[in-house]
């Protein structure tokens, strides 16, 4: 099969596009013809070898959609021709590559009203803001959310979510034309946090409470300054660090704001707590009502992982780019 691959870390240039030996299901998996998979901040983390437990050659990408070619024994309620989507287990190969092997737990049946395209879009961050707005913070209609990084992908769903579930929304990013989108996205309020203090602005914003709950992916200085743009008794939730690295947990807010610090991760959260597989069948249910709705600006073919990554890093994606096989 053609696969997208690193055989070393290190920049866009290492990846390669080879012919690497089909898969077979095993059991309890199914194999799945790939059509599509999206790039993920997390991809290119491991590209860049910040996960340093790998074996190469790494096969990069963490979600796909495409059509069951053969169900390994154990699987009864997946078959051949299925189109299904899903997120891959953590610690498995990746999805830029025709065949995929994959364990069925993890693997939903597509609607026919979601393209392959449109269902990877939603595969891993729709599943993650699910995870993080619904089952980790529990957002109340009524409450304040501030989110981080506005942008991208799975910031994108967790406002259209957020404002599903009736909360009012604050988002920041450092983009002024990105924030127009993020504006249009839903969002009630933007803040550029490269341009403006968002602390003060929060706070302004707030009239002095600060938010009920707040969503960062970003990390660093960002999440410090979250800390303090925090409402008393607030909920936050850190979904990654995108801006390079762990970052500092100033525990003197933790206890005079009494907040309550929370992680996820969508594949660790559906591995671990089988009972969130709810979120593979209202994935589809909140596309089709249009409260999640996919923002693809960027489509690739897999000859091209290379520059779907530099447009990534590049800051040129608003929502997702996806792969096509």
């Amino acid at each position: 099969m053609k696969a997208a691959y690193i055989e070393k870390f290190g920049t866009p240039d290492v990846i390669k596009v080879g012919t690497l030996p089909d898969p077979v299901a095993g059991p309890g998996q199914v194999v799945v013809d790939v059509a599509a998979a999206s790039i993920n901040g997390a991809d290119w983390k491991v590209a860049a070898g910040e996960y340093k437990q790998v074996n190469f050659p790494v096969i990069l990408g963490r979600d796909f959609s495409g059509t069951v070619s053969s169900v390994g024994a154990g699987v009864t309620d997946l078959k051949v021709g299925d189109e299904v989507f899903g997120v891959l287990e953590t610690g498995r190969d990746g999805t830029y590559c025709e065949k995929l092997a994959v364990g069925a737990a993890v693997v939903a049946k597509k609607p026919a009203s979601l393209s392959h395209v449109d269902a990877t879009a939603l595969a891993l961050i729709g599943l993650t803001a699910i995870c993080a707005v619904e089952e980790s913070l529990k957002l109340q209609k009524g409450e304040t959310i501030l989110i981080q990084g506005g942008a991208g992908g799975v910031a994108g769903f967790a406002i259209q979510l957020a404002k599903h579930l009736g909360a009012r929304v604050i988002a920041t990013g450092g983009d002024d034309r990105r924030l127009a989108i993020v504006k249009q996205n839903g969002a009630d309020e933007v803040v550029n946090y490269r341009t403006a203090d968002f602390v003060a602005a929060v706070k302004e914003l707030t009239g002095g409470k600060g938010a009920d709950v707040i969503y960062d992916p970003v990390g660093g200085e960002v999440l410090e300054k979250s800390m303090r743009a925090a409402a008393y008794g607030a909920r936050l939730l850190v979904v990654g660090f995108t801006s390079g690295g762990p970052s500092r947990l100033m525990s003197n807010h933790v206890l005079i704001k009494g907040l309550t610090v929370m992680g996820v991760r969508a594949g660790e959260t559906l591995l671990r707590q089988p009972h969130m597989g709810y979120s593979y069948e209202e994935l589809p249910k909140l596309a089709a009502l249009g409260v999640m709705r996919p923002n693809i600006s960027h489509r690739f073919p897999m000859d091209r992982v290379a520059d779907a990554f530099r447009a990534l890093l590049d800051r040129q994606v608003v929502g997702k780019a996806v792969i096509e096989m």
